[in-house]
């Protein structure tokens, strides 16, 4: 394994944190992907752009094989006012990198650079940045404009930074790994009154009262207890004023699950329940189902030959051969649906190391020692994968 040198590391830390003083919501990455795109025509790299709205694909032949591989890093940032007092700080009010896609972008472009000056690899190295990981669904779009269909992948790979995972600590799992995540609007409507003549009404904040605590029976009664599931109602709105009975209340409900048919049984239960506790209390439903993010599954025969490279260049207190199932969601999802490979994760700090808070919150920052961990983690990779034949 080839460290990145210093002046790497040095240049590449002002590169993330340029980054991150920049930040762009999703689909609106046009500042990052032309530095993305400027970047990797620099270093050789074929280049197209506007994949997705703004994704960014570096294409780097070595050899005739017809091997390939892709590795991809998210770009976009977070609606959240940052409140770490870095040098580096978002100069955009209300919009900053919380969840480390500054540092992810950072990794790639340093094995990028790496890989084209010094890389000995036979095949087709296929580097992806994606728009719109938060909620956008920047993934899909980049499938939809044929991202596969123009860049063939044997199999493909992305990395997450995490904190409270020790700093630089690579963790691997197979099979399930990220969670799936669904969300429901439900409208109950009804009659409204006075508060002091509730029989001359029908009360949709007490049929939405005991809707909430009906959908707490979906996970302790209708999901096998070994399988993870979350049904949470996030806001109730109805009503204004304490001696007056809405007409209508409205729940938010976000959804996750770790196994595909769980997700499929929780969606038929909720919309069951619902109607009929509706009904119950002689109010309507309406459901607005909007489905979010697919189970993250690991391919078995990647996520090994992935985690042997780590095994094989790092110590082995610095691998974790089978980190915990998360009930976040992730986007890669859909890519891994349609080309085999491994989502892994990279420890972002834990305790008292630097990057240890939590990813979405105001005072997160991505750590810039794991960047050129990353990033010889990526060159690895590709190096042992696309060996020459």
């Amino acid at each position: 394994m080839e460290p990145l040198s210093p002046a790497a590391v040095e240049a590449f830390t002002r590169l993330r944190r340029d980054i991150h003083r920049h930040p762009e919501l999703a689909f609106d990455e046009h500042r990052t992907s032309a530095l993305v795109a400027e970047k990797l025509a620099s270093w050789g790299y074929a280049v197209t752009t506007g994949l997705g709205g703004t994704g960014v694909v570096g294409q780097l032949r070595r050899g005739g094989s017809a091997q390939s591989m892709g590795l991809r890093a998210d770009m976009d940032a977070l609606p959240i006012t940052e409140a770490t007092g870095a040098a580096w700080s978002s100069c955009h009010h209300g919009v900053m990198h919380a969840c480390g896609h500054d540092g992810h972008t950072a990794m790639l472009l340093a094995a990028a650079q790496h890989l084209a000056q010094h890389g000995t690899f036979d095949g087709t190295l296929n580097l992806i940045f994606q728009p719109a990981e938060e909620g956008g669904g920047g993934a899909l779009k980049m499938i939809e404009d044929g991202l596969f269909d123009r860049f063939p992948c044997d199999a493909i790979f992305a990395m997450h930074n995490m904190p409270g995972i020790e700093q630089g600590q690579l963790v691997f799992r197979s099979g399930p790994t990220m969670a799936s995540s669904d969300y429901a609007t439900v409208t109950l409507h009804g009659v409204g009154g006075h508060g002091a003549m509730p029989h001359k009404a029908t009360d949709v904040v007490v049929a939405a009262a005991s809707l909430v605590m009906a959908l707490q029976t979906i996970v302790s009664r209708n999901v096998d207890p070994l399988q993870p599931a979350v049904v949470t109602v996030g806001a109730i709105h109805a009503g204004q004023a304490n001696n007056v009975i809405p007409a209508t209340a409205k729940l938010e409900i976000s959804l996750r699950a770790l196994d595909p048919q769980v997700r499929r049984d929780m969606e038929q239960r909720i919309k069951t329940l619902v109607a009929l506790q509706a009904e119950s209390f002689g109010v309507r439903a309406h459901i607005e189902w909007r489905p979010g993010y697919a189970v993250l599954v690991n391919d078995a025969t990647q996520t090994a030959r992935a985690l042997a490279v780590a095994q094989r260049h790092f110590p082995a207190q610095q691998v974790n051969p089978s980190g915990p199932m998360l009930t976040g969601s992730e986007d890669f999802a859909f890519m891994l649906e349609r080309v085999p490979g491994c989502y892994l994760f990279i420890g972002n700090g834990a305790g008292e190391q630097m990057g240890a808070c939590m990813v979405h919150n105001p005072g997160y920052d991505f750590n810039d020692h794991i960047l050129p961990i990353g990033a010889a983690y990526w060159t690895a990779l590709v190096q042992d994968l696309l060996r020459p034949l």
